[in-house]
């Protein structure tokens, strides 16, 4: 297989599960919501613990990738698409940082047995939504590249 290929695929892939994952927290977690608070505690530890460490290691491989793309492929980096995408990447942390703290802030609420207000709530699918429309820009001008 060319190694070209190759990357394209390690390039693609991590974009595309950090849009479904997320999507599908979003969807697990307001699903949850509704039960007992027992089940929605653990479903927003799973959450911290375990998918947004594996959604940041995603999105820190995106640079790396998509830099060894645009070299090999031997586009510029000074291209508006490249530096439009590279410049949300900042973002999308922040937001993954504060969707972050507000689960955690929503988990602890949930551990001393008091119900997250609405507000908090509201601010996690922000946050969450944020974090998907920015991934949803930085594919949308990866694919809007010329190759």
């Amino acid at each position: 297989m060319d190694s070209y290929l190759v990357l394209r695929i390690s390039h693609g892939v991590p974009a595309i599960l950090l849009i479904l994952g997320v999507i599908a927290h979003i969807v697990i977690v307001w699903r949850a919501r509704a039960k007992q608070p027992e089940v929605l505690q653990e479903k927003l530890r799973r959450t911290r613990v375990i998918s947004l460490p594996i959604f940041t290691v995603l999105a820190a491989s995106l640079p790396a990738t998509g830099w060894w793309l645009s070299h090999l492929s031997g586009l510029p980096l000074s291209q508006t698409w490249l530096m439009l995408s590279i410049a949300l990447l900042p973002l999308l942390f922040i937001f993954g940082g504060f969707l972050y703290n507000n689960l955690t802030r929503w988990q602890t609420q949930l551990r001393s047995q008091h119900n997250a207000s609405g507000r908090q709530q509201v601010f996690a699918v922000l946050w969450a939504v944020l974090v998907v429309l920015i991934l949803l820009a930085i594919s949308a001008l990866m694919g809007a590249k010329p190759l």
